[in-house]
């Protein structure tokens, strides 16, 4: 038997794996790393962090990214290197971070690598009548395995696509298999770059279950801020939101948008929501000459009404619903405060409420993805196209 599956079998019949989930989201600013002790699959997983590190990238490697990023118009020769540049660097952030925590590569089983999403396309977008949905996330999971020495799942969307879906959200899978609760409807509320949430019953039934991007989540924010401020990539504590007001001219014409009205689910990316989507709407409301203070606040409030609007269309307003969030939206304490008075009846909580670190929750959503790929059987999510009923990954050996 070649040694490589050999060394697989072992895996799957370890009582707990290790397991290194990574995310490296449309925000840019580093690579998530989170070491998981997982036992079980299914229903009966449990994971532990043992481990976590978001690693920066530095503004050279940053750039080279956004050069290519989100762009139709993409350098290919670009395109094609950074997907090998991509996967070299997650490689050597990967050994640099385990070295760190006094741990060997041969004591690692498994890395699941989301990649680095540079364009999303789903047909709901890109509108072309004979075309597919589609997405692309580099950094090249062979790159990973030969350089790391360690098996890696990676490619995670691509068998979504394939089976009928639009390539996300994907936290669905992780997010019913770890925090369903019996007798709580609970909405899993990430905030990236993009917002998405997942509904888990109470019946824990997983036809029921569902997951949908809702807009923007921090992009416009943080793009906005990037353009403006030399050296601040993010709006810290909503330092410059809070010193603004809101535009109710603007608010109006950034919600005029074809996606925001589509009925859910559906996926977006920053395609849409980016400097050239706020432009337009700020030429539409003759609100160019506002402050930067006063679009901030605006676009904090424009992320905060996207998400009551999409929540609040999706359940009565006696269904008691908790909230659990997570992404570095969280972190925003006026988008907080705004969720909060816009779902009033809502109970917030963050992961950290679960057990799982907020800032780590997606890395561990893929790494729990590789271990259904190793050890799962598919849960039966019903017949819907959206939320197909597959396990997800390429494996990568090293050897």
């Amino acid at each position: 038997m070649n040694f490589n599956w050999s060394r697989l079998f072992n895996v799957i019949e370890k009582q707990e794996r290790s397991i290194i989930g990574l995310m490296s989201g449309t925000s840019l600013d580093g690579l998530d790393i989170a070491l998981c002790g997982i036992s079980g699959n299914g229903a009966e997983t449990k994971v532990k962090v043992k481990h976590f590190k978001t690693v920066p990238y530095d503004n050279v490697f940053k750039a080279e990214i956004k050069a290519i990023f989100s762009h139709k118009d993409a350098d290919l020769q670009m395109v094609c290197l950074m997907n090998e540049k991509v996967g070299l660097i997650h490689a050597g952030m990967i050994l640099q971070a385990i070295e760190s925590w006094g741990i060997k590569p041969e004591d690692v089983d498994v890395i699941a690598s989301h990649g680095q999403t540079i364009f999303h396309a789903p047909a709901s977008l890109h509108q072309l009548p004979d075309y597919p949905n589609g997405t692309l996330q580099i950094g090249d999971g062979d790159h990973i395995a030969v350089k790391t020495g360690i098996v890696t799942i990676c490619d995670f969307r691509q068998k979504h696509i394939a089976a009928g879906g639009e390539g996300a959200p994907l936290a669905v899978y992780g997010d019913f298999l770890l925090f369903s609760e019996k007798g709580e409807d609970r909405v899993m509320l990430n905030i990236g770059g993009i917002a998405n949430f997942t509904y888990l019953p109470a019946d824990n039934d997983a036809q029921k279950v569902f997951s949908t991007d809702v807009g923007p989540g921090n992009t416009l924010m943080d793009q906005f801020v990037q353009s403006r401020y030399q050296g601040i990539y993010f709006d810290e504590n909503a330092a410059i939101a809070k010193e603004g007001v809101v535009s109710m001219e603007l608010l109006n014409e950034l919600m005029h948008s074809e996606f925001l009205d589509a009925e859910l689910p559906k996926t977006t990316g920053p395609e849409l929501f980016n400097l050239n989507y706020l432009i337009a709407a700020q030429d539409r409301s003759k609100t160019n000459n506002l402050s930067n203070e006063d679009v901030m606040a605006t676009l904090c409030s424009f992320t905060s009404k996207v998400i009551v609007n999409a929540i609040s269309k999706c359940f009565s307003d006696d269904q008691k619903l908790s909230i659990y969030m997570s992404g570095g939206g969280m972190h925003n304490p006026l988008l907080v405060k705004l969720l909060k008075n816009g779902l009033p009846d809502a109970s917030f909580y963050t992961t950290n409420d679960l057990h799982i670190n907020p800032d780590a929750k997606e890395a561990v959503l893929f790494a729990v993805l590789a271990n259904e790929t190793l050890n799962g059987s598919t849960v039966n999510f019903g017949n819907r196209g959206a939320v197909p009923s597959i396990c997800m990954g390429k494996i990568c050996l090293p050897f």
